[in-house]
């Protein structure tokens, strides 16, 4: 008969690995089953496309994690993760060939803004300035639970962050303030009149000025491979290939952790219509190109950037935005753009790039956006198409096929429309657990949601041991 474990982690995903090192850190006994070949979930890295050619098949540029509350307190340097910064986080292209631009440096940005609008950039973000660590650990957390660290500044945030992006965008004048505002706030997929749509936009200028949007060398499964590595150095174990069907494939345990959907861990813990209620939001249609040289921009910004927003107005991006949330197909879409091998040469040949973009669709949309999206990118980066090597296409049912979390190919595991973004899976005064008394969930459909971050993970954790501790 086998011994009985104290915790298994179904699921390896960034915020699956993070609960289970929590835990082994704290002496338990833990394993870890994985449906895939491979640890990442939504970190990690193949050869999508031709041979040499490092692909993200998700995740690219992690603006949380590099300082993550989590992954801070974890020796990841040591198992292998190293982070690279390009020139420029962000630059977001207008059609004259001009650019506004998210810096390392707040006077850089504010600058690029033009003289009407950079008095009023420096002046929203410089109560936060210097203060990123308790504006993490304070806002990427259940809003309801427990204290802030910093009361102070935890008001003074939220008062921006509640707000629409929409509405924040107003405080500017001119059209580039604007549009770099609402090309932040998209990265939540929810639409940018929405509640704190301006609190994600905030949160991600604040992540460029103290801690740039980096890429992990070799690829984001350097993140899932560093996790991984001290959780066997901490005397856990790791399951590849192992997938889950029901509860009783797990071997005993006092405690299971899901890095899933909530409708999978109700059907595989028989938990029934627990989060009949729970709400997808829309997906998104992904390309990895393979390139014969760099990404032709107009305007030279981009051309050292390490993430580039296409669709330069507030008002395009909230079409397409909303195009996505109705149901309908795209025509102008919003491009969330990627280029590793500007701060990372391993990703690919010498003198050769990879190039990673999504555009939004409707959840479990089956067409292909492969022509709207390169209309798109040839608007600012004329002769794009004459740099294409290769292309790797995935629409909502393939994404959702190659990780599960990602139901109708939303990305992330969850709408956070309105208070969606707050209260998830399901209102509750402890997110993380279940009404089976042995299990929980840790994936990006807890809070504080979605993003590579391991903060899911890291609550959950705390839950478990709690828990476990009082048992």
């Amino acid at each position: 008969m086998s011994r009985m474990l104290d915790v298994v982690v179904v699921g390896a995903g960034p915020n699956g690995l993070t609960a289970a090192v929590e835990l082994a850190r704290r002496g338990l006994t833990v394993e870890v089953h994985e449906a895939a070949g491979a640890v990442g979930g939504g970190a990690r890295t193949e050869e999508l496309t031709l041979p040499g050619f490092r692909h993200d098949p998700c995740s690219a540029v992690h603006p949380l994690a590099v300082r993550s509350p989590a992954f801070e307190a974890m020796p990841l340097d040591r198992h292998g993760l190293e982070w690279l910064h390009p020139d420029l986080p962000l630059a977001h292209p207008f059609p004259d060939g001009t650019a506004a631009v998210l810096s390392r440096l707040v006077g850089e940005t504010a600058s690029a803004l033009g003289a009407r609008d950079a008095g009023t950039y420096r002046r929203l973000v410089a109560p936060f300035e210097g203060k990123w660590a308790t504006v993490a650990a304070d806002f990427l957390r259940p809003q309801w639970n427990g204290l802030p660290r910093d009361p102070v500044t935890y008001a003074r945030f939220g008062l921006v962050a509640a707000q629409p992006a929409a509405l924040l965008a107003r405080r500017f004048q001119g059209e580039k303030a604007r549009g770099l505002l609402a090309g932040l706030a998209a990265h939540g997929i929810a639409p940018l009149t929405g509640f704190g749509t301006g609190g994600m936009a905030l949160l991600f200028a604040l992540a460029a000025h103290e801690c740039g949007w980096p890429v992990p060398r070799g690829g984001s499964q350097a993140i899932a491979d560093a996790l991984a590595s001290y959780l066997r150095e901490l005397g856990g174990t790791v399951h590849t290939d192992s997938e889950v069907r029901h509860l009783d494939d797990l071997p005993p345990a006092r405690a299971y952790v899901f890095d899933t959907s909530p409708t999978a861990l109700a059907r595989i813990a028989g938990l029934g219509r627990a989060y009949a209620r729970f709400r997808y939001g829309p997906a998104v249609f992904k390309i990895d190109y393979a390139l014969d040289g760099p990404v032709p921009w107009t305007a030279e910004p981009a051309r050292r950037a390490g993430t580039v927003h296409i669709g330069p107005t507030l008002e395009e991006i909230g079409a397409a935005l909303g195009a996505a949330r109705h149901g309908r197909d795209p025509s102008v879409p919003f491009l969330i753009t990627a280029q590793p091998s500007v701060a990372d040469p391993t990703r690919a040949p010498a003198g050769k790039h990879t190039f990673w973009v999504y555009g939004h669709v409707p959840n479990g949309w089956e067409g292909d956006a492969t022509e709207v999206i390169e209309r798109q990118l040839e608007r600012f980066a004329p002769g794009f198409r004459d740099r294409v090597l290769a292309r790797a296409t995935a629409g909502p049912p393939q994404l959702a096929a190659r990780n599960a979390n990602y139901v109708g190919g939303d990305i992330a595991t969850g709408s956070v429309a309105g208070l969606r973004l707050l209260i998830r899976p399901k209102l509750a005064r402890v997110p993380y657990a279940t009404a089976h008394p042995a299990v929980f969930l840790c994936s990006s459909a807890t809070p504080p949601g979605p993003g590579v971050h391991g903060m899911s993970g890291h609550h959950a954790a705390r839950v478990v041991w709690s828990r476990l501790r009082s048992a």
